[in-house]
């Protein structure tokens, strides 16, 4: 009888201390609300670049510049989020095995150099074991330590595969930024593989959520491709999943958050013959073209990324390209390819929510790849609390 009391005993215990853990979580949750509706903020203004490219399996040469895809020579953002597909090949092994890292550092070297106009140390031969000591920056540096407020600092970089993210702030922003999570999907062989999927990274700026997802969809010109590409893009936004946070008040979907950009190879095609998306190219008519350009079609039907907006697109087709050449494959009789492939806008940068505005969306002319690399700018709208504005 003793025992059965002592056993009601404990039970109770638990129950009024699971009670007691639940009231004290809702009064906290009702004293931060209370917070929030009682704090003063203010707006600032942030430009944010995002810049994807697709490198066909190319590692980087360790002069190449990428200036140009940055655009350093005009005004600098105070954030770049850059995405890559296919920084190596998608065989058997890299899809399979072990993930290789050098490459991705050889990147986030590149784009440290160029973003803070410093000369990249000389990457270690492939052959001898590549350290991260040995590649720009030789440390990683805190923005304590940097000299310049305008200097960037890598904030968080992901590989998945051949997708890669990074994404660098100006050091004056560094202290701003909380809440980093990741999550990937894999929708590629079997439905689950990476060699196709996504990377997506989202933090807050000041109270600002941000979410950026780096994708590479399904390839192909037939229709039951496009349907693929579709059901992908389906699968990244059903399955990307974020923390709440502790107080279950941080956003968990994509579009959830404040300010979210998709960037990546999309790779939707043109819907018209080889031969007269050949013609049009040759005449530059790119609006005729943009008409059967898949991913504007859906958009327009709504069957894919609905609520999403893409900025108007006046430049030429970003694939497929001979590498080191201005040619289309399949456009010239001097570089005719077995790959018969139609040109296509592949590579776009798209976005959803209120309070961004894109004020720039260009291609870059590097010859690396088979693709050419996409580049947009947005200025951002920034809720910034009162004893964090300056």
């Amino acid at each position: 009888m003793q025992g059965i009391k002592l056993s009601e005993s404990k039970i109770l215990r638990k129950i009024l201390s699971r009670n007691s853990s639940e009231t004290k979580q809702e009064t906290t949750s009702l004293n931060q609300a209370s917070e929030n509706s009682t704090r003063q903020f203010y707006h600032q203004t942030k430009k944010i670049f995002v810049g994807s490219w697709n490198i066909g399996g190319i590692a980087p040469p360790h002069n190449l510049d990428i200036e140009d895809w940055l655009d350093t020579q005009n005004d600098s953002a105070d954030i770049y989020v850059l995405g890559f597909q296919e920084i190596v090949p998608l065989n058997a092994a890299n899809v399979l095995g072990p993930q290789n890292k050098k490459i991705s550092m050889k990147w986030n070297s590149l784009i440290g150099a160029t973003l803070n106009n410093k000369r990249p140390m000389k990457v270690v031969e492939e052959d001898k074991k590549a350290e991260p000591q040995k590649i720009y920056p030789l440390k990683e540096q805190t923005c304590e330590e940097v000299e310049n407020v305008d200097d960037f600092q890598c904030i968080i970089s992901r590989q998945l595969v051949g997708m890669f993210i990074t994404i660098w702030a100006r050091c004056d922003l560094y202290q701003s930024i909380k809440h980093l999570n990741v999550s990937s999907v894999g929708c590629g062989v079997l439905g689950c593989l990476a060699n196709k999927g996504s990377i997506s990274i989202r933090f807050f700026l000041h109270e600002t959520s941000f979410c950026f997802i780096c994708s590479h969809l399904a390839s192909g010109g037939k229709e039951e491709d496009k349907r693929q590409r579709n059901a992908n893009a389906a699968d990244i936004l059903s399955q990307t999943n974020f923390p709440v946070g502790p107080l279950h008040d941080l956003p968990q979907k994509i579009i959830d958050h404040d300010r979210v950009v998709w960037l990546g190879d999309l790779n939707y095609r043109i819907d018209m013959s080889h031969s007269a998306t050949q013609s049009l190219i040759k005449k530059r008519e790119w609006e005729t073209l943009l008409k059967h350009d898949q991913l504007k079609m859906e958009l327009k039907e709504g069957r894919v990324f609905q609520g999403w907006h893409e900025g108007s697109i006046e430049f030429p087709p970003t694939y497929k390209y001979h590498p080191n050449s201005d040619d289309y494959i399949g456009c010239n009789q001097q570089h005719m390819s077995k790959k018969r492939r139609s040109p296509a806008w592949c590579d776009r940068i798209i976005w959803f929510g209120k309070g961004m505005r894109q004020i720039q969306y260009n291609r870059s002319e590097s010859k690396l790849s088979d693709h050419r690399p996409v580049q947009a700018m947005f200025t951002a709208d920034i809720k910034v609390a009162a004893t964090n504005y300056k």
